[in-house]
């Protein structure tokens, strides 16, 4: 009965981690060029059960010639619960929002704009950029957008109108004043999610010339569907309602076989 209360905690433990990750996707649902995050979860592995007596002399399979041989017979296999093995990151294409601005850049396919934060370089998919007070091209946390040798991208103060190539080449008055380091890499999951929209690269992972486009005066949205997502919650809250009925029982159990079979 005590391995029935652990495996049903675990049960517990892996949906509240799935919750966590559901409500995240929600909040995020409208933050430009997020990617929804999965759980994925996996069986502790299960328990071979034999018969007690595994180490008995005595063939407990012999019957009128017959017998299994001098291993015990197997019972079958008890499952001992489940955890998270991690958590993944579904990287489908989020839909085009038109703005009209020309600081917003939406990437098509795969690729990355490269942003300097205090931790080092990162790369996120959010293109919605503006001017800073002193010039930089920045995101909206004031982190500088990076050209492809690593430098801020500054644009002059007389500058009357932005233009950008599908490939990242800035220009201002008809003249290029830098290229933006637009990147991606060898699989989606040389990147990991840092927080804040930011990813960086992982195992020395390199970054190489992005196969995407970048199209400009457009955002890309969330790739979150909200009502996959809820149905998910739901989903999510009566298996969580399940095992915890199910460490309700196993507790009840225990209590009626120490206080009153133990009284016999």
């Amino acid at each position: 009965m005590w391995r029935g209360l652990y495996t049903a905690a675990t049960g517990m433990v892996a949906e509240a981690v799935r919750t966590d990750s559901i409500a995240n996707n929600l909040a995020n649902a409208n933050t430009t060029g997020y990617k929804r995050d999965d759980v994925i979860d996996e069986e502790f592995h299960p328990m071979l059960m034999r018969r007690i007596n595994d180490h008995s002399t005595q063939d407990v399979t012999s019957f009128k010639g017959f017998s299994v041989g001098g291993q015990a017979p197997v019972v079958g296999k008890l499952g001992l619960g489940a955890y998270t093995a991690g958590i993944a990151t579904d990287h489908a294409q989020g839909d085009m929002q038109t703005t009209g601005n020309p600081l917003d850049l939406a990437i098509s396919g795969q690729g990355y704009f490269a942003v300097q934060t205090p931790q080092g370089v990162r790369y996120t998919r959010d293109g919605n950029f503006y001017r800073a007070a002193n010039g930089q091209l920045s995101t909206v946390n004031g982190q500088a957008v990076l050209d492809d040798t690593n430098q801020p991208i500054t644009i002059p103060e007389e500058t009357t109108s932005i233009s950008v190539g599908t490939k990242g080449e800035v220009y201002a008055d008809n003249q290029q004043i830098g290229q933006l380091q637009f990147v991606q890499f060898a699989g989606p999951q040389a990147v990991l999610k840092q927080g804040n929209n930011l990813y960086y690269a992982q195992n020395n992972a390199q970054p190489q010339a992005a196969s995407g486009e970048i199209q400009q005066g457009m955002l890309e949205r969330s790739n979150v569907n909200t009502v996959n997502e809820m149905v998910n919650l739901i989903a999510n809250y009566r298996v969580y309602e399940a095992n915890s009925k199910a460490v309700t029982t196993q507790d009840s159990m225990l209590d009626k076989s120490v206080n009153e079979v133990g009284r016999l």
